[in-house]
């Protein structure tokens, strides 16, 4: 079984800011981020899918943190093809596009020279993190209009081509990826260009919601829980992830989680219920459990944590740069 690194996603957002969190004296982004550094090992950072990061920020971010500290770094928007505010382009690409300031660019909208300068300038500036070897993978969360298709494959693969050697993940957000028809072909896909699965847990019912299911597809694990809020749709992000998950249910996560981490060399959890502080309580009680559900799986002890309900997930064990994954074996995910 490979490291298991919990955190959670932003350690900047206001109701967390205004919960209490942190300590008085934690009243700079330098010290909130060295603070926050303290108490867990990993921090996916979301900002970036709004706004591509300077390279004097990311270096703040190398500097602010210990050694073995991990980033996940979403992509921007633009990359993904999802909506686009002009004025989070870089200034002179703004200017050189002249876009109307108002209106949300889609990949279409962007001339390819533009659209390769940004992916140039957004990993460029990464490199700061990933020769520290902080860097832990590149997300890309595909919206819910990017269907399966051979198309929409190549594109996956242009994105890790374009990305090499930093690693990426891949979260969908349209249910034909992850169907019972599609699921098994989706997860060998990936785990045939060893490409990391990002397993999610989010309110179902939704046309953006995908099943529950965990796999590793590659030598890095990654589940990221958004929370059951029945305000899913809000445009207010306090309310769309205002959940605090319960005992029973980082529990049942801590089971999961470790079995995961059996397929894998690095595993990520990211709680993503950022409203006030649920996240950073959450991650970490489930830091705790996974340690103690570990120690009593070592000495043959299993705790009652309950058997989850759900879809069946299928767990890939990765089969290397270009090589085949294969299925590891069955089992439900909640």
């Amino acid at each position: 079984m490979g490291r298991i690194l919990v955190g959670t996603a932003s350690w900047t957002h206001r109701s967390l800011l205004e919960s209490g969190w942190y300590p008085p004296d934690a009243s700079t982004p330098a010290k909130r981020l060295a603070y926050y550094a303290t108490r867990f090992p990993i921090a996916e950072v979301d900002a970036t899918y709004y706004h591509p990061p300077s390279q004097s920020t990311v270096e703040a971010w190398r500097d602010r943190t210990p050694a073995d500290f991990t980033f996940d770094v979403k992509a921007f928007s633009l990359l993904t093809g999802h909506p686009t505010r002009p004025a989070s382009l870089y200034k002179d690409l703004r200017e050189n596009l002249g876009a109307p300031p108002q209106r949300n660019l889609y990949p279409k909208d962007v001339p390819r020279e533009i659209t390769d300068e940004v992916w140039r300038r957004f990993l460029g500036a990464l490199e700061p993190l990933h020769e520290a070897g902080k860097l832990g993978a590149v997300l890309f969360q595909f919206p819910p209009w990017f269907p399966i298709g051979e198309g929409n494959r190549r594109y996956i693969l242009e994105c890790a081509r374009r990305c090499a050697p930093m690693r990426v993940s891949v979260e969908f957000r349209n249910r034909t990826w992850m169907d019972e028809e599609n699921r098994e072909d989706t997860l060998a896909f990936l785990a045939g260009h060893d490409l990391a699965y990002v397993g999610v847990d989010m309110p179902q019912g939704h046309t953006s919601s995908i099943p529950p299911v965990l796999a590793a597809t590659s030598g890095l694990a990654v589940l990221r829980l958004h929370g059951h809020s029945d305000k899913w749709t809000s445009k207010n992000v306090d309310e769309r992830f205002a959940y605090m998950y319960s005992e029973a249910e980082l529990a049942r996560w801590a089971a999961r989680v470790l079995e995961l981490a059996e397929g894998a060399e690095e595993t990520h959890v990211l709680f993503n219920n950022c409203c006030a502080d649920n996240s950073q309580r959450n991650a970490g009680r489930l830091r705790a459990l996974v340690g103690e559900t570990g120690e009593r799986e070592e000495t043959g002890e299993r705790g009652e944590t309950g058997e989850p309900g759900g879809q069946i997930a299928l767990d890939y064990a990765p089969g290397g740069q270009g090589g085949a994954g294969r299925p590891v074996k069955g089992r439900m995910a909640g």
